[in-house]
């Protein structure tokens, strides 16, 4: 399937110039990135655990996540990603792939061979440092995420997993008037927060009876952004944005206490 690629770099342009403002020869090296585009279905691998991957992927329309099994077959969704994420870009650096990938969500994914990523950052170090950058920011988000499945109840793990799913869509263009769509089953969202599905819905369901979301279909608004972030004990540092990125999102200062 072919695509605009001018819609490639954008989503690749969008994401990295958060941090900082990329030159003509680096924007043009991303939009001459051959990329071929795969559509998925919900569920469908894209790359499994132990491979050897020759090529790299982005994401460009839908949801992914990365994943681990248990020796019994249990799951755990290690991390959400969504358009304009390259969720395997140490690919570049480990030879094997240490957890799996698959959609969790309708999917449009885009494959780039592992050579011309490495031809790009020989030509454009600030790139290579870009792309480096991507895969540290997926390390702090892994470890914010070991901090809410092993340390807050499962009213403010959930809560916590939508504040962050805002803030990363608003950074790429997909929030309007603080809703989004998100197409992601309580299955998959009980996996990500190493709750059981009864406890997903129970948590869902309190949260739109406190008035903090508001959920149809496939579609979620928020609206009171700070009630959410206190029940998330929500703050968006750990992702790394840049400040323009990151402006309206963090929580209001707590006042001080008064001196003894």
């Amino acid at each position: 399937m072919t695509v605009d690629p001018n819609f490639l770099s954008a989503l690749m342009i969008l994401k990295l110039e958060g941090v900082f403002t990329l030159t003509g020869e680096e924007r043009q090296a991303l939009h001459d990135l051959p990329m071929r585009v795969v559509v998925l279905k919900t569920n469908q691998d894209i790359v499994h655990i132990g491979e050897c991957p020759l090529q790299s992927f982005l994401v460009l329309e839908g949801f992914a996540s990365s994943y681990k099994l248990t020796a019994d077959g249990v799951r755990q969704i290690v991390a959400l990603h969504i358009p304009g994420d390259a969720p395997d870009l140490q690919t570049l650096h480990l030879k094997r792939i240490d957890c799996s990938f698959a959609s969790i969500s309708p999917c449009k994914v885009g494959f780039f061979q592992l050579d011309d990523l490495r031809r790009i950052c020989e030509r454009h170090p600030r790139l290579s440092a870009a792309f480096w950058r991507e895969t540290l920011v997926d390390a702090s988000i892994l470890r914010e995420w070991v901090v809410n499945v092993g340390r807050r109840d499962a009213y403010t793990r959930v809560a916590h997993l939508l504040c962050e799913f805002l803030v990363r869509l608003k950074a790429v263009g997909l929030v309007e008037n603080s809703a989004f769509d998100f197409p992601i089953t309580q299955a998959n969202l009980a996996d990500a927060t190493g709750i059981s599905a009864v406890h997903m819905s129970r948590a869902l369901k309190a949260l739109r009876e406190d008035g903090l979301i508001q959920t149809r279909r496939m579609h979620l608004a928020v609206p009171d952004w700070a009630k959410l972030v206190n029940a998330g004990d929500f703050d968006p540092f750990y992702l790394h944005l840049g400040v323009n990125a990151a402006a309206g999102f963090r929580p209001a200062p707590q006042p001080k206490a008064a001196a003894l």
